[in-house]
């Protein structure tokens, strides 16, 4: 089991998030800056950035596109930073292979990439825990539980792959304030895509989640799932394309947006 880490600055300011990571520190950001808009990140060289496009147009659910940058820049009209260097930790693929995991990305990029973000569910965790459903990865100090599925998502290109969802234990007479709250969000993956059973996604193992770190669910708890933007991880190791560099999972993109400009009445 991971040990618990600091609780997060709940209060901090995006730019000061960003400056600590940039020298060095590294921790999932579930919890950070509340009130502000976190992102997965997907950077790939532009001739497949259609496809990254069109597959995300076509799995909107996992992968809510929040902004693209031109080829080869470093920051974006809602990130005032470095996408290089302002996340917690990165992930490089070669050949769908992941051949390195490092907390600065500029050794390995490229001029000819184009960045992606990606809606990130943490970014309406604040507003669960102010319907009073619980965030237990929060609360235990854990990144959250995130599991590859058998469902497929719709192929787009040269890219295909089973979706990926996270988890949140939610007391079973709490599930509809979990529906509802998360529905108004569907910039950053909106309501759940399956509430119950495990199996019924082909996950055997609550308890051993392929990204991030298992929860406690308790009795009387359901677990509930949401479309989860490492999703195109997947399908990059699936589909295996020549490069590509992402976010470590759990490990976001903190934002200059605000939660509220995503929600929907």
């Amino acid at each position: 089991m991971t040990d618990p880490r600091p609780a997060p600055p709940r209060l901090a300011a995006p730019a000061e998030a960003r400056a600590r990571f940039r020298a060095g520190l590294r921790t999932p950001t579930s919890g950070w800056c509340g009130g502000w808009t976190q992102a997965n990140l997907v950077a790939v060289p532009a001739d497949l950035a259609y496809d990254v496009l069109l597959f995300a147009q076509r799995n909107p659910k996992p992968c809510p596109v929040i902004d693209v940058s031109e080829p080869g820049a470093t920051s974006l009209s809602v990130l005032d930073g470095d996408v290089r260097t302002d996340l917690p930790a990165y992930r490089v693929h070669v050949d769908g292979e992941l051949v390195a995991e490092v907390d600065d990305a500029t050794a390995h990029w490229r001029e000819d990439l184009v960045t992606f973000l990606i809606g990130c569910s943490f970014t309406f965790e604040d507003a669960l825990a102010q319907a009073g459903v619980p965030v237990r990865h929060v609360e235990q100090g854990r990144n959250v539980p995130m599991y590859r599925t058998t469902l497929p998502t719709r192929p787009a290109g040269r890219l295909h792959g089973p979706l990926v969802v996270s988890m949140r234990p939610v007391p079973a007479h709490r599930v509809a304030d979990a529906v509802r709250v998360t529905s108004r969000y569907p910039a950053v993956h909106g309501a759940p895509v399956h509430v119950g059973d495990p199996a019924a996604l082909g996950i055997a193992d609550l308890d051993r989640p392929d990204h991030g770190d298992p929860v406690d669910v308790r009795p009387g708890e359901v677990p509930v799932f949401w479309a989860c933007g490492v999703t195109p991880q997947e399908a990059i190791a699936a589909s295996r394309p020549p490069y590509a560099i992402t976010h470590a999972p759990g490990h976001m993109a903190i934002t200059d947006v605000r939660d509220a400009e995503f929600v929907v009445p």
